[in-house]
């Protein structure tokens, strides 16, 4: 699961591994929201940074496992600008999700497969049913692995807030993606 909206998400701003807090709208569209029943008993994990850990603490009721591995994707020299600036930059060398590649690196940043290699072990070291609460950019190499995505054309999936993207890890740790999201559920009354 992606984390809430922070003011640099609704400013457009890359925040990579700044640690910028989720915004009081996010908070109060977070606080109607919880995991669906079937999660209750799921370890619960997230990202160190703010963002994360505080998205599932709210929609979970309970503190997360902090998993530093879970961090987002380095963005280097392009953290805390605007992806529509770096665009309109022909000489900032930023370009489109669809034409990366594995191998394509933000100025001072991590690659997708560098993100890979980060959290792989990790991931293969997941037993039982686990809830992960973190960014779009961790997100999005996790599902790229198990859809077989490789960064060029359109991706298979979209990620979006407040869903739970469900990734099954077979014994031989093959990765499954189920493409049906699961949406968080609202609280009663709400």
């Amino acid at each position: 699961m992606r984390h809430g909206h922070t003011a640099w998400n609704r400013a457009g701003r890359i925040q990579g591994r700044v640690d910028q807090p989720l915004d009081e709208e996010a908070r109060n569209h977070l606080a109607r929201l919880r995991l669906p029943e079937e999660f209750a008993g799921a370890s619960l994990i997230s990202s160190p940074l703010s963002r994360a850990v505080e998205t599932a603490r709210i929609v979970a009721r309970r503190d997360p496992l902090v998993a530093p591995e879970l961090v987002e994707m380095d963005w280097g020299r392009w953290e805390g600008q605007r992806g529509l600036d770096l665009l309109a930059d022909p000489d900032s060398g930023y370009r489109h999700l669809e034409t990366w590649g594995w191998d394509y690196e933000p100025p001072g940043g991590e690659t997708p497969r560098q993100v890979w290699d980060r959290i792989g072990p990790w991931v293969a070291n997941l037993r039982g049913p686990a809830v992960i609460v973190s960014h779009i950019g961790v997100m999005r190499v996790l599902l790229a692995r198990a859809t077989g995505w490789n960064f060029e054309g359109m991706p298979p999936f979209q990620v979006k807030r407040d869903r739970l993207y469900r990734i099954a890890i077979r014994e031989d740790r093959a990765m499954e993606f189920d493409n049906q999201p699961l949406r968080l559920t609202a609280e009663a009354g709400q």
